[in-house]
């Protein structure tokens, strides 16, 4: 028993080490990624375009979850003025970064396991590097790179459908009769530039954790279909068990 939990221990921990190489690797061929824009605009499409619609529909929903459950809270302490600062910094500081980030592992953080992980499998990536392409330069930073640029931007949208335009605002005053003056009053007068400083940083953060793991578990990925599926299997779960034991740490430090 103490010899396999050893044994589990040893493993994560090797995996660990050589996921953080791998990192360093990633980050050094940022930079000559970057002299070619047309790679990183491609990806920024298959990454964040492709993932749009999921996070608009999934932002008005939750939008208008939250309205409803709030105003019924809110109604019974007098307080159905307050419904918009609470949709606002709910979703603002936690749901809008956490839960776009969940999505986007699921949507476009599988995807990128998958599609690495065939080109593995098909032997794509060591054709490239017989031709002395180097593959972290041409297909690894430039997904990570489109990753962290699109998180942020995903949840701006996410943030702007949850509180606006068809979530807590169109249930709130639409349904609930709630003062549109008030309710935008109150996120005005509640929601600071620090609330957004720190949905920007949970984004970016989340966008990196799951670029990297995806690009990672692809990479890694048995050249075989069980390992591809493997792979897109753990990038999901690796991915969502890191986007929240992080965001507790993000948020402690935030407000610490």
């Amino acid at each position: 028993m103490r010899g396999g939990v050893l044994t589990v221990l040893s493993n994560f921990l090797s995996g660990l080490g050589q996921a953080q190489f791998f990192l360093l690797s990633v980050l050094r061929a940022v930079l000559p990624s970057l002299l070619r824009p047309a790679l990183i605009v491609r990806q920024l499409y298959m990454i964040g375009v492709l993932s749009l619609i999921i996070i608009v529909i999934s932002g008005m929903f939750i939008g208008m979850v939250l309205s409803l459950q709030g105003y019924h809270t809110l109604v019974q302490f007098g307080a159905a003025s307050s419904l918009g600062v609470l949709v606002a910094l709910s979703i603002i500081r936690e749901l809008g970064p956490v839960v776009t980030a969940l999505l986007f592992a699921g949507r476009a953080g599988s995807a990128l396991a998958a599609e690495i992980g065939l080109m593995r499998a098909t032997d794509q990536l060591s054709a490239m590097e017989m031709m002395a392409v180097n593959p972290m330069r041409y297909v690894i930073a430039p997904r990570f790179i489109a990753g962290v640029i699109a998180m942020p931007l995903l949840t701006a949208i996410f943030c702007v459908m949850a509180i606006g335009v068809a979530g807590g605002h169109a249930i709130g005053v639409g349904l609930l009769h709630v003062d549109a003056g008030s309710y935008w009053t109150q996120i005005r007068a509640n929601v600071d530039l620090h609330d957004l400083l720190q949905a920007l940083i949970k984004s970016l953060v989340f966008g990196a954790v799951v670029s990297w793991i995806a690009v990672y578990q692809g990479y890694t990925a048995p050249p075989t279909s069980e390992g591809v599926s493997r792979a897109t299997t753990s990038t999901v779960v690796v991915s969502s068990l890191s986007i929240l034991a992080l965001d507790f740490i993000l948020t402690a430090f935030m407000f610490r």
